[in-house]
């Protein structure tokens, strides 16, 4: 199996990946901030059920081929893209139809919450979101097809050492959104006014789309 030191050396490796500012972050905190607890726990579970999927994919050799076909990885990244840049866009775009003043209270419906009309704080509603957040970015796939071969030694079981390592990369994230959770709810009196809740959705609504078209025009 693998060796301990390759398995604190990788759960460093992805524990700065899970501590660096992204999306993930902005989507969990704005979430949470919203007071849509179970939604943003469903998040976090649609994020990390993401992430275990391409830690199987890659252990069963299904991402390289991914990364190997130009016309399977164009495809997913623009995908990708589009659904980022839709995301932030909504939001972005609901922040500048309304003032202050006339910002309803979040109620999870709408643009607001980037699912559709009647979305609420529903944990199966934000696993969606977090799962097509995750799946749709092909950038983890070729994360892990670079990264997880270096950890999984040659005598082991490919499947079984990849989905340890995933569960690793899905502790620690999990930990971390807990952490996000617990500190946009207490901040969510501030959080929920309408004007921090506008200025909330503008830095999000714009980190997600600047996301999407990082991804767009990346290689």
């Amino acid at each position: 199996m693998i060796a301990m030191d390759a398995l604190w050396t990788f759960a460093l490796m992805v524990g700065l990946l899970t501590l660096t500012p992204g999306l993930d972050t902005a989507l969990v905190l704005r979430t949470a901030a919203l007071g849509h607890r179970r939604r943003a726990w469903g998040v976090v579970l649609g994020i990390q059920s993401g992430t275990l999927a391409w830690g199987v994919l890659t252990s069963l050799g299904v991402t390289a081929l991914l990364t190997a076909s130009h016309l399977a990885y164009e495809t997913l990244r623009w995908a990708g893209a589009a659904y980022l840049v839709w995301m932030g866009g909504r939001l972005l775009w609901a922040t500048w139809r309304r003032s202050a003043d006339e910002c309803p209270k979040p109620t999870g419906s709408g643009a607001a919450t980037t699912t559709g009309k009647g979305a609420d704080d529903t944990l199966l509603g934000g696993w969606r979101q977090g799962m097509a957040t995750n799946l749709l970015n092909p950038k983890m796939g070729a994360f892990y097809v670079a990264v997880l071969p270096q950890f999984i030694p040659a005598d082991a079981s490919q499947l079984a050492a990849g989905v340890l390592l995933a569960a690793v990369h899905i502790l620690l994230a999990v930990m971390w959104a807990g952490a996000l959770i617990t500190l946009a709810q207490v901040l969510r009196d501030r959080l929920q006014r309408p004007s921090a809740r506008r200025v909330l959705d503008r830095i999000t609504g714009t980190v997600i789309a600047a996301f999407g078209l990082r991804l767009a025009l990346g290689e």
